[in-house]
Order: C-alpha cells, then sequence, then structure tokens
C-alpha cells in the first residue's frame, strides 16, 4: 500500500479560503462586511461582473466602502447565477487574458443576490432602502419596453409587467417616494444607444399605466446618467473552469474571463451622492453620445460585420478569422474608410489609434472570443450598429461596398449554409423567422432581402449604389464564397 499523499483538490471559492489561495492570485483586502448596500444591480452576468463590479471593487479596495453592489436576477434562468454567488459568498475570480500574460483576480464587490422571480418583494424593498443610491442595469439591446424607431414607451416591445425589471424598479421607486426615502439614480450598462434617455423612457412608461402621480414624481426627482460600456467579455466555458482549477487551485462554478482593456464613458448626472468613478480610469463628461457613436459604430458594428462573414467561413474564433489576412483587410478597411470617416469628433479621442487598438483586440489569442457570440441578434445590431454609417455615407457620396458586403454576408449566413457544405446553427435573434423569410425570398432575387422594412427602412431599398453593392456581394458569396468575394470587394476600392 502507497503511503504517498492524495495531492489536495482545487480550493472552493469562499471568503474564509482566501487567505489559502495562490500567492498569484490577488484578493480582496477590504472588510466586505463592512461595505454598504448602495448599488442594486439587475442581470449580473459575465459582462457586469467583468466591468462595473471590477471597477466598483477597485474603489473598495482604495477605501471606499460606501459603494458595496446587492446584485439580482429578475429571470428563471438566472437561479443558477443565484446558487453559484451564493455558495461562492459572491466572490468570483475574474481571468484577465492579453496575448502574453494572464492574471487572476478574486473580485468581493458583490455582497449579496436577490433572485427575484418569481418573487419579487425582496429585490423590490432592497431598491426601496435607503441605503440604496443608484440601480444599474445589464438587460441586453433587447431588455428595454421602448419601439426603437419612434423611441416611445412600447410594453411589446420588451417585458414591461410587474415581474419584469422595469415593472419591480417602478414598484420600487413608489415605495420609495411613500416612505420617503427620497430619489435614486438608475443606470444603464446596456449596448443600447442613449441608454440613459431610454431607460428613462421606459421606467416612465412603466410608471404611467401603474400610477401617473408616481411618474410625475420619477420624472422631477430620478436620474438616468446615460453611459458608455465596453470590455471583450466571452462567455465562460467548462474549459476555463477546468484551467483555473488546474493553473490556480481554485475551484469556481462561474469565473469571468475578459481581455485587459475596459472603457466606462458616464454621464455627470446623478442624483445625490455616486461613487468617484475618476479614481478608477472612468471617463466622468457631460456628452456621452460622441464615445457611444465611437464605439457602436466602430467596435459593435466591426464585430457584427466580421462574423456572419467568418461564419460563412466556417471559422469558430475571433481571433481565427483575424488571422485570415482577407478578414483581417476587410475589416481594417472598413473602419479607416467607411465606418471612421463620418463619426463625430470625439474630445480626447485619437480614432485611428481606437480603430488600431480594436484590430488588436479582436486578434486577441488568449480571449477565444466565439463567433457564434456576435452572430447574436442581427436584426437588432444592424439597424443601430451599421445602417447609421451607410445613410452617412450614402449622404456624402462616400463608399458602401463593405458594408454592403457585411449585410450580404447576414443574408447568406440566415439561409444556414457555410461555404463548405455545412449547416450553420443560427445564433438567437429577436426577430429569427422574419429574418430567416426575406434571406429564403433573396435565393430568386437578391434585393428582395432589403425589402425586410424593420432592418433596412423605407430608404435603403430606393438607394440605386446600395441596391447594387449588396447584389454583386451576395451574389458573388453563393458563387464563389467568402474569401475570393472579399478579395473582389475590396479591389473595387483600388481602382
Amino acid at each position: 500500500m502507497s503511503n504517498q499523499a492524495t495531492p489536495p483538490g482545487p480550493i472552493p471559492l469562499r471568503e474564509q479560503a482566501l487567505g489559502r489561495l495562490d500567492p498569484r492570485v490577488s484578493v480582496p483586502r477590504y472588510d466586505r462586511r463592512a461595505l454598504r448596500r448602495s448599488i442594486v444591480h439587475i442581470g449580473v452576468g459575465g459582462f457586469h461582473r467583468a466591468h462595473l463590479a471590477t471597477y466598483v471593487d477597485e474603489l473598495c479596495s482604495a477605501g471606499h466602502t460606501s459603494w458595496g453592489i446587492m446584485g439580482s436576477g429578475v429571470l428563471p434562468t438566472d437561479r443558477r447565477m443565484a446558487d453559484v454567488l451564493a455558495r461562492q459568498d459572491g466572490l468570483y475570480a475574474l481571468i484577465t487574458r492579453s496575448g502574453n500574460e494572464t492574471s487572476v483576480r478574486v473580485i468581493g464587490s458583490i455582497v449579496d443576490y436577490i433572485h427575484a422571480s418569481p418573487e419579487t418583494g425582496s429585490l423590490i424593498r432592497r431598491i426601496a432602502h435607503l441605503d440604496t443610491r443608484i440601480v444599474s442595469l445589464t438587460l441586453t439591446e433587447g431588455g428595454y419596453p421602448v419601439d426603437e424607431e419612434t423611441r416611445q414607451f412600447d410594453s411589446s416591445a420588451a417585458p414591461a409587467g410587474p415581474n419584469s425589471a422595469f415593472g419591480i424598479v417602478v414598484a420600487a421607486l413608489e415605495h420609495r417616494q411613500q416612505q420617503g426615502a427620497g430619489p435614486l439614480s438608475v443606470v444603464s450598462c446596456d449596448n443600447v444607444i442613449g441608454n440613459g434617455n431610454v431607460t428613462r423612457t421606459a421606467t416612465l412608461g412603466v410608471a404611467e399605466e401603474r400610477n401617473p402621480k408616481l411618474r410625475n414624481w420619477i420624472e422631477r426627482t430620478v436620474q438616468f446618467p446615460n453611459s458608455m460600456v465596453d470590455r471583450i467579455t466571452p462567455a465562460t466555458t467548462d474549459a476555463d473552469r477546468d484551467w483555473l482549477a488546474q493553473e490556480y487551485g481554485i475551484a469556481d462554478g462561474w469565473p469571468v474571463v475578459s481581455e485587459p482593456f475596459r472603457q466606462w464613458v458616464i454621464e455627470d448626472s446623478f442624483e445625490g451622492d455616486r461613487p468617484p468613478w475618476e479614481e478608477v480610469g472612468v471617463t466622468v463628461t457631460s456628452d456621452v453620445e460622441p464615445y457611444e457613436l465611437m464605439k457602436l459604430r466602430l467596435l459593435n458594428a466591426g464585430h457584427s460585420c466580421m462574423a456572419y462573414l467568418a461564419a460563412l467561413a466556417a471559422i469558430e474564433r475571433v481571433d481565427s478569422a483575424m488571422a485570415e489576412p482577407r478578414i483581417d483587410r476587410f475589416l481594417r478597411r472598413f473602419l479607416e474608410s467607411e465606418a471612421g470617416p463620418v463619426l463625430p469628433e470625439i474630445p480626447g479621442i485619437d480614432v485611428p489609434a481606437y480603430t488600431s487598438s480594436l484590430l488588436e483586440r479582436f486578434s486577441n489569442p488568449a480571449i477565444g472570443d466565439q463567433i457564434s457570440r456576435l452572430c447574436l441578434d442581427g436584426s437588432a445590431k444592424f439597424p443601430k450598429f451599421l445602417l447609421p454609417t451607410v445613410r452617412a455615407q450614402l449622404a456624402r457620396g462616400g463608399p458602401v461596398n463593405l458594408s454592403a458586403l457585411a449585410l450580404a454576408g447576414w443574408c447568406a449566413y440566415l439561409v444556414g449554409v457555410a461555404d463548405n457544405g455545412a449547416f450553420i446553427s443560427h445564433a438567437s435573434d429577436p426577430d429569427l423567422e422574419t429574418a430567416r423569410s426575406y434571406a429564403a425570398a433573396s435565393t430568386k432575387e437578391p434585393s428582395r432581402f432589403l425589402a425586410y422594412r424593420s432592418v433596412f427602412g423605407d430608404d435603403l431599398p430606393l438607394e440605386p449604389r446600395f441596391v447594387e453593392a449588396f447584389e454583386i456581394a451576395l451574389r458573388s458569396l453563393r458563387s464563389v464564397g467568402v474569401r475570393s468575394t472579399i478579395d473582389a470587394v475590396l479591389s473595387l476600392g483600388e481602382r
């Protein structure tokens, strides 16, 4: 019988285990019990934990213990996050990966979590509590009951009932009004143009249906600052959990993987106290819109423009797509010649340098971001991220061939067959069946896809230059594939 000791297994991540973790791991040194639960965040996922929660963790480490986070989820599927954070005392590992190095840090700013599905009372009471100063939201682009075209409240656009995020927020604000707890600020952390304005419209719309007098109180006293957020955060995989256990000896049910880059620009329009964001690198400004447009039309549009072409080429990872010279050249040219030139002036930002940083970030092999993730919600993303660039370039007589190619790539993707003949499993889309019906119609006549009015509007199908570029690109994709089509479209710009 062997006398060799069995090596210890990974250490389950808990508060009491922090002192036993690998010394390479940064851990909270502040007293988490002393943190004030002043921020309630609805929608705790990977992005929130790599972004807002990380900024707050840094503030806590610097001695600002007035800004702890009460996490929450309002969907049945949030039960898993609730269970993981409960087992781990709210702690999780943030794995930051670049091409050359990896760091691991335990984030401690989330001090508790409420799963408000189906019972919402605990979350309503927490938001109504005197200590709560900020309610922050990460609901995804499609989670706001606001019509994208009219920018008006529309309860059919997203859940707006009493168990929805906005139903809960409004009920809590009514409690605050009745108890004299005072107003607060509601901060969206989603990739939505004018996210603060959209959040305000959604909140007031739900409040109007509940109590018109409450709506008036919210309109007078609650602030909804706009913000722009940015950090690439791919979905956590079992391979990430296994790596953390093997390399660092940590058993974490839901770590977060992220790139080193991060950005947050937020409007200085808060009701009462706010965290000293500036101390941890947040840009606080009177006007977020230029930064927001830069990010949406470069990073987000760049992701979507590249993703569908990569999917057609049967490429699974973003860094693998960027390692393809044709795709790298396509994306670089799109950013430099179509998207960048029609951006407004952005204070303190060198757009060419920002563009170069995007290409470097997309090429980061350590992140392993999935093309399938970027193919989510094309019908919601393209109208916001890409089509404003198309319209601006058409108005100035500028180039639109690369944008048209990206849209043709989306259409071909929706038909569902890659260049190698493999079936494409479609990512989720709020309007997938409609999108696929227009794509199917385009197999007879390419321009029929542009009749998809909720995406292309009434104007773009009547723009001859755009329609011609789209038709040429789509026919080429179907006849010679992605790589040869990129070559052909790029050559048009070199003549």
